[in-house]
C-alpha cells in the first residue's frame, strides 16, 4: 500500500510538472506585444491603423503572419514607403508578413510598419478598446487589445 501511495504521489508530481511546462510554467512568452494602439479617426474615414512593439524573446526568428479583428472588414500588414520627391505611399508588406528576429523587435509605428484596418466596422473614438488576434509562425495565435488614442 505504501508503494502504491508513493507511486501515485510521484506520478501526480510528474503530471503537474508536465502541465506547468505545457502552460508556460512561468517562462516568458516567446513573443510579447507592448503598447498596442490605434489612432482616432472619424466615422466617415473608411480605414484605420494599429501600432505596437513586437518583441521576440526566443532564440529563433519568428514572423507575424496575419492579424484579424471584427472591427475591420479586411486587415492587412502594411508599410509606408518613400515614392520619391518627398511623397509617401502605403502598400502591403513584401510577402505579406513581418519578420521578428530572434532576440529582436519589430516596431509597428506611424510612418512605418502597421496593421491596416480597411472598411472599419466601428468608430475609432478615443478610449475604444479593440480586440485583435495576431498570428505568428512559431508563437501561434495571440489575443491583444488595442486602445484608440489621439497620438
Amino acid at each position: 500500500m505504501k508503494k502504491a501511495t508513493l507511486l501515485l504521489t510521484l506520478l501526480s508530481m510528474l503530471a503537474v510538472g508536465f502541465t506547468a511546462v505545457a502552460c508556460g510554467g512561468g517562462e516568458e512568452e516567446a513573443v510579447t506585444v507592448t503598447d498596442p494602439w490605434g489612432r482616432t479617426s472619424p466615422a466617415a474615414a473608411a480605414n484605420g491603423a494599429f501600432y505596437m512593439m513586437l518583441t521576440n524573446n526566443s532564440d529563433s526568428d519568428d514572423t507575424l503572419l496575419s492579424a484579424s479583428t471584427d472591427a475591420c472588414g479586411t486587415v492587412e500588414l502594411h508599410e509606408m514607403y518613400d515614392k520619391g520627391d518627398g511623397v509617401m505611399g502605403m502598400r502591403p508588406v513584401e510577402g505579406g508578413t513581418i519578420p521578428i528576429p530572434a532576440g529582436g523587435n519589430a516596431e509597428l509605428k506611424p510612418g512605418g510598419l502597421h496593421v491596416m484596418c480597411m472598411m472599419k466596422q466601428i468608430d475609432f473614438e478615443e478610449g475604444t478598446e479593440i480586440p485583435i488576434t495576431l498570428t505568428f509562425e512559431n508563437a501561434g495565435e495571440m489575443e491583444i487589445t488595442a486602445v484608440i488614442r489621439d497620438n
